[in-house]
């Protein structure tokens, strides 16, 4: 993985809006696709993204419903007396005015329907859990490969804790043995993105996410280790891949509300950092957790780690100034080292933002890293 030895380097988080509507279901997709990735690429080139990818088009833009062909040993209903992760949390209850004017509009994401589900499925584990998603994961690579090189770009995935959301156990005998057959079977993508030369980016929004739906009825400590065995479930799987392939994004979700019940970085970020991986992408950018840089000034990243906080946010509209982050990206220079520094986003812009805002966003970004770096004597 590239450091910051000549400059601040920029990438994101993975999901952009699409350049144009890709219509999924009308003869010739494919070969649209192809070249919907190649322009993708060529504007995050010419914006000056360092580390790019496509955009998640060969997802579809989602980062939970690509998964849901690639496994067997689910079916697809919803277990007696279950309500989707989405509807529930203490924000949801404290806010409940905002929520349901928000779903009557369809105003938590920009675009709801089309890059992210407003409503997802939920299904059941019947049966041994296995990966069948050789085809897609290979079409995913191919794309990709035609038009960047491996070790200037990621391709995402999701780590199973994300996934375990909108799936139950019937099968398995133990929670921690259906956490880890998820686990077993995500090990087979991993593996093959790694195995293609890209960086691996694992996705885990839902993991501190679950704190303001399961988490604070458990207690921290009981939610700490709730999420620990999630980590060494996911270490499980990233077992035979070299560290320095792996980046691990960590938020805390990317509707647009409140979030005032997300746990802080403080109480997690020791678990964050057992995760086998080089570079920690987080959000740093928005209202809610721009202040927590300062976990920095008393916890050690430990040796050869890499920090990619986000600098710019999905979260608001208002492009930032360009002066903003080079502050943001220079707090965190001054606290880990700037070539242990990447700015990053908060999260993906695809369905989140209006197009051109995301794009504002991202020159905005590279805009500050350059001032970033002259400031710290690149």
């Amino acid at each position: 993985m590239r450091r910051s030895t000549d400059k601040i380097l920029t990438t994101h988080i993975g999901s952009l809006p699409e350049l144009a509507p890709l219509e999924r279901s009308e003869p010739g997709y494919d070969e649209r696709l192809r070249k919907a990735v190649a322009a993708v690429i060529e504007k995050q080139r010419t914006i000056g993204i360092d580390i790019v990818n496509e955009g998640e088009y060969t997802k579809g833009g989602d980062w939970l419903s690509y998964v849901e062909e690639r496994f067997g040993g689910f079916e697809a209903r919803p277990p007696a007396g279950a309500k989707a992760p989405m509807a529930m949390g203490k924000d949801r209850e404290e806010f409940a005015e905002f929520y349901k004017y928000a779903a009557e509009r369809g105003t938590l994401f920009f675009a709801p329907g089309q890059q992210i589900r407003a409503v997802r499925p939920m299904y059941v584990a019947t049966a041994p859990i296995t990966y069948r998603g050789q085809a897609d994961l290979q079409r995913e690579i191919d794309i990709l490969a035609a038009s960047v090189a491996p070790e200037d770009s990621f391709l995402t995935t999701t780590a199973p804790a994300s996934l375990e959301p909108y799936r139950q156990n019937e099968f398995y005998k133990s929670e921690e043995e259906f956490i880890y057959a998820i686990a077993e079977a995500m090990k087979t993508e991993y593996e093959t993105i790694a195995k293609a030369g890209f960086l691996l980016q694992v996705d885990d929004a839902w993991l501190p996410a679950m704190w303001d739906r399961i988490g604070m009825q458990m207690g921290l400590d009981a939610f700490r280790k709730w999420c620990t065995m999630r980590i060494e479930a996911l270490n499980h799987a990233l077992v035979n891949i070299p560290e320095e392939q792996i980046r691990y994004h960590l938020c805390w979700g990317s509707w647009h509300g409140p979030h005032a019940f997300d746990i802080e970085m403080s109480k997690i970020v020791d678990i964050m950092l057992k995760v086998k991986a080089q570079a920690y992408l987080f959000e740093a950018a928005n209202a809610r957790h721009e202040h927590e840089y300062d976990v920095w000034e008393t916890v050690k990243l430990p040796e050869g780690k890499i920090l990619v906080p986000g600098c710019v946010s999905h979260s608001t509209d208002i492009v930032e100034h360009p002066e903003l982050v080079s502050q943001r990206i220079q707090r965190f220079a001054k606290l880990v080292g700037k070539e242990n520094v990447m700015a990053g986003t908060d999260c993906g812009f695809g369905g989140r933002s209006h197009p051109q805002i995301a794009w504002a966003k991202l020159k905005a970004l590279v805009e500050g890293a350059e001032r970033a770096s002259r400031a710290l004597g690149f």
